[in-house]
């Protein structure tokens, strides 16, 4: 599947934007219009205009919604929750190239909310994934205490931990410890 440098940072945002809400041990990190800020700028969002708490409740809403997406138990409920995101956006694909980077094609329409910027985006991203039938690539951290979306873009579509040096390794660690442990008791 080619993923286009526009599309691979949709992908980037819309993983961050879901992991950044609260979950067991971890608290919410959109609580303020200035983590907002944070977020347009740590993502490179252009054309977000002023922001302000209304931006920042309505994108709160888009991210339960992409947190349906990446909890769908088939493709068709994730493509009618990707369908109503992307159609509420109003969404108004048009080439673009902006600050430096080479013609791409942004989907929502000029001066749309944050929230809108981002459904339409990030929900034609997470839409081209269902269209090339890899929605299975969209998945949550196979760790128990985690739970963190990320998109699984390994060859093989093996990537079962949100990071392998974290998640990943904990767990290979604990079953190490108590295979040891097992192993010692017999």
């Amino acid at each position: 599947m080619l993923i286009t440098h526009d599309t691979r940072c949709a992908l980037e945002a819309v993983v961050d934007l879901v992991n950044s809400a609260p979950a067991e041990g971890r608290a919410e990190s959109l609580a303020s219009v200035a983590e907002l800020e944070e977020f347009v700028r740590a993502h490179h969002l252009s054309d977000t205009g002023v922001l302000d708490t209304s931006d920042l409740q309505a994108l709160h809403h888009v991210r339960a919604r992409f947190a349906e997406v990446f909890a769908a138990a088939d493709s068709a409920s994730a493509v009618w929750i990707i369908n109503e995101l992307v159609a509420t956006a109003g969404t108004t694909p048009r080439l673009t190239d902006h600050d430096g980077y080479d013609w791409h094609v942004h989907y929502f329409a000029p001066g749309a909310s944050l929230a809108d910027h981002l459904a339409a985006d990030c929900g034609m991203a997470l839409a081209f994934f269902v269209v090339a039938d890899e929605r299975e690539r969209l998945r949550r951290c196979g760790a128990p205490d985690c739970g963190r979306a990320f998109v699984d873009l390994s060859r093989n579509r093996s990537r079962r931990y949100c990071d392998s040096r974290t998640c990943g390794n904990r767990l290979h660690v604990a079953a190490y410890r108590a295979r040891r442990k097992e192993a010692t008791a017999k």
